[in-house]
């Protein structure tokens, strides 16, 4: 009776030396996990996050997590092409998130093309963003949205003043943030606008002491009623000769120009706002 309990122990013991070894020859799958922030669009009070998650498959799981959504109501997600500043077509169609909870789970690895696979590598360096909408029947309401991958924002930035000029009550500020990709989101914001005008912007090179220089990078104009125009900066504007150049944050921060804020289309000569940047901004 001891020979066998001797034995029953010995056995024992080779197996749990050997779910030892099997745990450590295939240990638990752990994927990588990367968080975005979806931000408020306009006076909508939505916000939350977007979740990727790496699944042993290959496949990825986005899950969208919203604070401030209607119960009843059902927000079509999508994610697009490009940033949330230059617009794009749809690359991933997501589920819709559910007003009653603010969730929506989808688990990908294709594009909507059904012929381009996607790994999360592959969504974490995509040129991309996360557009949310109002429902089926007004996508041209956005509640959230964020950028993602290349697009996120590395939290750099730098911001500048843009003072009054011919238009009386127009000043804001232009600040530039620095993306994953070296890219620049360029926003201006700007109080004393009214709604129904449209102010084109430019970098101008030189310095506003030297004004007018030429201008060197059209951005996006500023809408009147919020005051707001976001452009993503890659390039300088090219002439009929010749091709842009590349212009990273860091070229931009340190650039010598300034910024113009126009009174209208039809009254360029007139400028509402305007400040120096770079090289030739002032502490």
């Amino acid at each position: 009776m001891k020979k066998f309990g001797v034995l029953l122990i010995a056995f024992l013991g080779l197996v749990s030396c050997s779910n030892d070894d099997d745990a450590n020859v295939n240990p638990p799958f752990e994927g990588q996990t990367k968080e975005y922030d979806l931000g408020a669009v306009g006076e909508s009070g939505v916000s939350g996050t977007a979740t990727f998650d790496e699944n042993e498959d290959g496949s990825v799981t986005i899950t969208l997590d919203l604070d401030g959504t209607t119960d009843g109501a059902m927000h079509p997600a999508h994610v697009h092409f490009n940033s949330a500043a230059e617009g794009g077509e749809i690359a991933i169609s997501l589920e819709p998130v559910d007003g009653d909870t603010g969730i929506s789970e989808t688990t990908v690895e294709m594009l909507d093309d059904e012929e381009t696979s996607i790994s999360f590598e592959d969504l974490i360096d995509f040129d991309g963003y996360i557009n949310v909408h109002a429902s089926a029947d007004d996508l041209e309401t956005l509640v959230a949205q964020t950028d993602i991958g290349k697009n996120e924002l590395t939290g750099e930035s730098q911001t500048y003043g843009l003072a009054e000029v011919d238009v009386a009550g127009v000043s804001g500020t232009a600040t530039f943030y620095e993306r994953e990709s070296g890219e620049t989101l360029v926003e201006l914001d700007l109080d004393g606008t009214t709604e129904g005008n449209t102010h084109p912007a430019h970098i101008h090179m030189g310095a506003v002491a030297d004004a007018p220089g030429d201008i060197a990078i059209t951005l996006t104009s500023v809408d009147g009623a919020s005051g707001m125009s976001l452009t993503n900066v890659t390039i300088t504007d090219g002439t009929d000769d010749e091709e842009g150049t590349a212009v990273s944050y860091d070229d931009l921060i340190a650039y010598d120009g300034y910024v113009n804020v126009h009174a209208s289309v039809d009254d360029l000569a007139t400028i509402a706002a305007q400040g120096d940047i770079g090289a030739n901004a002032t502490e």
